[in-house]
């Protein structure tokens, strides 16, 4: 169980991303965070594995209190979090395997990472992941050579190398085309209903949530304004959550 409980976020320059949030999400679930850029979706997930540092509220997984960890705690806790960013990060001049090996580095000897040494049991556990995400034939690619779909497969397969037991994606798909789009939620979709895996992705479009996700929680100016069901937001419920002129795309 993830649970949020009054998570508010103030920015340095007096922004409030997030106010007074409160959520409780069971292991196993896939949540889908909507609403419009700058509602707080990037903040609330950064937030849950403290690369945004909450100014107030607490956070509570599996019995552990995030918001009270000790740097150290946090480091230990973060191999069982995986991470897709919206722009991947990635190093390009890498080559793609070694991106992957890189989810690895928190189980690892330090020393081995400077000289970008990893053993060859954490090579075979790479390309396996690179096989999951169709890509194994990649592997020896320059990073920077691999289309934004491909990219994005190269970081969910190197999330899956910690072993993750939840997994946030901020915004996966915003600079994909549409067919690409899918092809990566489905991943996503394939990672919490074979493995079991909590995900909670942050995403502009709903018709993605309704297809992909078990609930939706949509924020509007750092504020929950709903929590349920993707098939229970009608015109309405769309209007209030994306303004009175919003017409959604739908990608299929």
């Amino acid at each position: 169980m993830l649970k949020i409980e009054n998570l508010t976020k103030i920015y340095d320059n007096g922004f409030k991303a997030l106010d007074n949030i409160n959520l409780e999400i069971p292991d196993g679930q896939f949540v889908a965070i909507i609403g419009l850029s700058g509602s707080g979706k990037s903040t609330l997930l950064r937030c849950i594995n403290r690369l945004v540092e909450p100014t107030e509220g607490r956070i509570t997984w599996r019995g552990l209190d995030l918001t009270a960890a000790s740097d150290e705690e946090m480091r230990q806790i973060r191999r069982r979090i995986g991470m897709i960013f919206q722009q991947f990060n990635l190093v390009k001049r890498s080559s793609v395997i070694t991106n992957v090996m890189s989810g690895r580095l928190g189980y690892i000897n330090p020393i081995y990472s400077l000289i970008n040494y990893f053993p060859r049991a954490e090579r075979e556990r790479a390309l396996q992941n690179l096989d999951r995400v169709g890509i194994r034939n990649q592997a020896y690619k320059r990073a920077s050579e691999l289309s934004g779909g491909q990219q994005q497969r190269v970081g969910i397969a190197r999330a899956l190398m910690q072993e993750p037991e939840l997994m946030l994606a901020d915004e996966p798909v915003a600079s994909l085309d549409p067919a690409t789009s899918h092809s990566v939620m489905k991943y996503l979709e394939a990672l919490n209903k074979e493995d079991g895996i909590t995900v909670l992705c942050s995403l502009h479009f709903l018709s993605l949530a309704r297809a992909y996700s078990d609930r939706v929680v949509a924020l509007k100016d750092g504020k929950i304004e709903y929590d349920g069901s993707p098939g229970e937001i009608d015109n309405v419920r769309f209007k209030q959550i994306y303004g009175e002129d919003a017409v959604e795309v739908e990608i299929r």
